[in-house]
């Protein structure tokens, strides 16, 4: 054994990569067979018990962090949307009748303009060496897929947190692959998604979809997040499904609380927005 630096400090101890693959190679008995006799940490029924919980959500809050670090990844926009809404000349695989399938189809409108925008973040992410602004995506299909496809069209990097589902889902195909990230709590993922967010933007989706936009508003409402751009692309979709004025009327937010909401119809209103927040420059 010979002693190694590891982040710049001196470390003296056995490498654990080495000592898994030595313990990999031991000469096969009753004893080194046995589950017991696994190293703790390269043991995957050890850690997947029950009581591992509070270690597994540490590390898929860690290992993410981590990765992003390391690329020297400093903010992100956020891109929320529904996974059923298709592309433009694709079939509404999602829809369940005619209505549905109508609706989904004129919904593919929504698609373009994801894909439009996550180019016009991507090509000022591009201009700060993909340190900032970096696309951030569920990494699944739908308006995820036209985020990460946006940033792919311009060559920049893009960010995908993919979840288990009890279905299958597999990342779609244009999510830079080392920043494609996979989880099990919901939880954590949603800390992902908001630990570099510049801004949040809300294309029409679903529970999901629900469930982000308004716990970014009550992290923004409440103060425990900074106050940032928070956009909805399609005015009059979001106006049919939510009634931010009644809430506001009724008294159960402060009418302040509609100004933490902005309503978009473009990419281009959108990334307006997000420039004249933080004073972006334009590109030349």
């Amino acid at each position: 054994m010979s002693a190694k630096r590891t982040n710049n400090t001196w470390d003296p101890f056995a490498d654990s990569r080495q000592d898994k693959l030595r313990a990999e190679r031991q000469p096969t008995t009753p004893q080194s067979a046995s589950p017991a006799y696994r190293l703790a940490y390269a043991d995957p029924d050890f850690l997947c018990r029950e009581e591992l919980r509070p270690i597994r959500l540490q590390l898929e809050l860690l290992k993410p962090e981590m990765l992003f670090m390391e690329a020297d990844i400093r903010s992100t926009v956020v891109m929320f949307g529904g996974a059923r809404i298709p592309a433009p000349g694709k079939a509404p695989w999602a829809a369940k009748n005619e209505t549905q399938a109508k609706n989904l189809t004129a919904a593919a409108r929504y698609y373009e303009e994801a894909r439009a925008f996550a180019r016009l973040c991507s090509t000022h992410s591009l201009a700060t060496k993909g340190q900032e602004y970096v696309i951030v995506t569920g990494g699944g299909p739908g308006v995820m897929e036209a985020g990460n496809r946006g940033a792919h069209d311009v060559g920049a990097a893009s960010i995908g947190l993919n979840v288990v589902l009890p279905h299958e889902q597999a990342p779609n195909a244009y999510v830079t692959p080392e920043f494609s990230l996979n989880f099990h709590y919901f939880a954590i993922r949603k800390m992902h998604f908001l630990m570099r967010a510049r801004a949040i933007t809300i294309f029409p989706g679903g529970f999901g979809t629900m469930d982000e936009l308004f716990e970014s508003l009550t992290l923004i409402q409440t103060g425990r997040m900074e106050r940032m751009p928070l956009i909805l692309f399609g005015s009059e979709f979001w106006n049919s499904i939510v009634d931010f004025q009644a809430l506001a009327d009724f008294g159960t937010i402060s009418p302040d609380d509609l100004d933490l909401i902005n309503f978009v119809d473009t990419a281009e209103e959108a990334w307006s927005i997000i420039a004249n927040h933080y004073e972006i420059t334009p590109l030349t």
